[in-house]
């Protein structure tokens, strides 16, 4: 079973429109609304995992003003979203369609239930009049792998991952099997076999979260992180470097996406903001080096390969922050191949950047990522300079293994066995939170 980079690519590489994880309810309540015969809903119940949960609780949903929920997801999603667009299916949403939703949300039509068993899922059941229909997402925060109306499969919709399939592609799971025997020797021969097109793909990948990253620093959107680090660089209190170039530009999409800024990011292993710590790094970086399209382009598609390794070991979601430990460490390859390093230059930066953020962990989706990817840029330079100056994290360091490939196997055992009462603790709280927020609202 062997991929190609392509594969690789088309799988692990795509537009997302606002946070995966409020776009993933709002697609199953889209995909179940296309199968009634009524637009005006009775009720919507939607049954989550607790890292859907956790992820789409205080995250703005682009293009609305500012609003945020799980139920606000799945209201929006069934009156105005357009499931054929996949990952972009909140781009129809308008102010006639966040009305409806309102009203529906008003009414309390809308019920979230959490469930306890981990793995991303999603199941949605819309009611209509006499109608009901369910849609099941698991796995992928795309992967609809269920619709029924009137408790009777539907089994020929296009937007059945078994029918999508019926073309003879392989699976995620299938890839995610074959990325985890890769060393990372395979995994740089895979970066040489990148053509043309795969280069133009590359380069709107980088078009698009540029033009995230050029809002937040015209508009300072959600917590203004790259437009508070341009004004310490004019007023010299930081200096403009490779390091503060990265913060400032990654941290400037971040504040626009989590902000709610209706464009487009395009995602990385299933995150959007994964998509703009493996790209945008990168990116501010060039303009410190002697380099050329193809190669800044390579280290790009290097840093897409190395993230969905990274993701195959720990999983889609967890309690750690994959911005910091998969693309962080997608990131640091990249900068380390563009900068000239070779492949034990590359090994020894992903060593330095995992002992480096490994405990960092994932609180959810909201504006507060931003710092998260503004430290996970500077860690991405930085660790990829040391490495290149033979500053190197030993082996017998905590989780550090002997290769790359024993060092991401030891954090994704830490991600799926050592972290679970940790990502437990960590909903517990923001439930918590919640249920205050709401009891002082008088809800």
């Amino acid at each position: 079973m062997r991929f190609t980079v392509k594969d690789i690519l088309e799988m692990e590489v795509t537009l997302a429109l606002g946070c995966t994880e409020p776009v993933a309810i709002a697609l199953g309540a889209a995909a179940a609304a296309t199968l009634l015969p009524e637009r005006e809903f009775d009720s919507i119940e939607i049954w989550i995992d607790p890292n859907i949960y956790k992820n789409a609780m205080a995250v703005t949903i682009p293009g609305t003003g500012g609003l945020q929920g799980l139920d606000t997801a799945a209201a929006l999603g069934a009156y105005g979203g357009d499931p054929k667009r996949d990952l972009e299916v909140l781009e129809s949403v308008d102010e006639v369609i966040i009305a409806k939703a309102q009203q529906l949300l008003a009414a309390k039509k809308v019920k979230v239930n959490l469930r306890e068993e981990v793995g991303l899922h999603v199941r949605t059941r819309i009611i209509a009049g006499t109608n009901s229909a369910e849609s099941l997402i698991i796995d992928l925060h795309n992967n609809i792998v269920s619709l029924s109306l009137n408790g009777v499969q539907v089994t020929d919709s296009p937007l059945l991952a078994s029918v999508k399939g019926k073309n003879g592609k392989r699976t995620l799971a299938e890839l995610e099997e074959w990325l985890r025997e890769l060393t990372l020797d395979e995994i740089l021969e895979l970066t040489n076999t990148l053509d043309e097109d795969d280069l133009n793909f590359l380069q709107i990948g980088v078009n698009h979260n540029l033009a995230l990253a050029e809002y937040g620093l015209q508009h300072g959107s959600g917590l203004g992180i790259g437009k508070a680090i341009d004004r310490l660089i004019k007023q010299k209190l930081m200096v403009k470097d490779m390091s503060s170039s990265a913060k400032r530009l990654t941290s400037a999409a971040a504040d626009a996406r989590m902000g709610g800024v209706k464009l487009p990011a395009m995602s990385s292993a299933g995150s959007g903001n994964h998509g703009l710590t493996a790209i945008l790094p990168i990116w501010a970086i060039k303009d410190f080096i002697d380099h050329d399209r193809q190669t800044v382009l390579r280290a790009i598609g290097l840093s897409h390969i190395v993230t969905a390794y990274v993701k195959a070991h720990t999983g889609r979601l967890s309690a750690v922050c994959g911005c910091s430990v998969a693309a962080g460490a997608g990131a640091t390859a990249g900068i380390t191949y563009l900068v000239g390093g070779d492949v034990h230059h590359m090994e020894g930066a992903i060593k330095n950047i995992l002992e480096d953020l490994a405990g960092v962990i994932c609180d959810g989706a909201k504006a507060g990522c931003a710092i998260k990817l503004n430290t996970a840029a500077g860690a991405a330079v930085q660790a990829a300079l040391f490495s290149l100056h033979g500053v190197n994290v030993k082996d017998t360091d905590g989780i550090i293994g002997d290769s790359t490939r024993k060092t991401i196997q030891n954090m994704g055992e830490l991600s799926h066995d050592g972290m679970v009462a940790t990502d437990k603790t960590i909903l517990k709280i923001m439930l918590e939170k919640q249920m205050t927020r709401e009891n002082k609202q008088g809800k």
